[in-house]
């Protein structure tokens, strides 16, 4: 029984490099194609309880998106758990009636919703998510093609971990 994979392409298309998480999955999307057994790629301008939905059904996903940690220089790829993103490291929730990723995630899984046992995420240090552009900044335009290799190296470990192969170490900002 192949495994349901999900990856999410989050952000806002025209928030400039909010929406590099579209971009990347965009490069996977065509990188990928349908070849790459039960893979789904969607993308969303939401989160919280709105994301938790879109997660239902699938055995593992990926979330691609904008991260302001501080910690990194712009354009960094960060690769890790769901668990491990640092708190504060997500711009914003749809609603002030929203809640965050984690927490809906709880919530879903008490209410007995079939969620992914594994959620990962690999996101791109931004500044500036709050500009009107449907482009990139140049620096976040040129981290595309290097997250997207990040993206295809996890779902690389995930399928050979699925024919009993081992997942590959964490890769946490490059």
């Amino acid at each position: 029984m192949k495994e349901r994979t999900l990856v999410v392409g989050l952000g806002n298309p025209i928030l400039g490099d909010d929406g590099v998480g579209w971009q990347v999955a965009k490069v996977i999307e065509a990188q990928l194609g349908s070849g790459f057994g039960d893979l789904e790629i969607i993308y969303c301008s939401i989160g919280g309880i709105a994301l938790m939905e879109q997660l239902v059904g699938y055995d593992q996903a990926l979330l691609i998106d904008s991260i302001s940690t501080g910690k990194f220089p712009v354009g960094a790829t960060c690769s890790l758990p769901l668990g491990e993103l640092p708190s504060g490291s997500t711009a914003h929730s749809g609603s002030a009636h929203d809640t965050n990723l984690q927490t809906a995630l709880r919530v879903g899984r008490s209410m007995g919703y079939g969620l992914p046992g594994l959620i990962w995420v690999v996101g791109i240090e931004t500044e500036a998510v709050f500009e009107f552009s449907e482009k990139c900044s140049p620096a976040i335009e040129a981290s595309i093609p290097r997250a997207a290799d990040v993206v295809i190296g996890v779902l690389d470990s995930w399928r050979k971990k699925a024919v009993g192969e081992p997942l590959a170490a964490c890769t946490t900002c490059q």
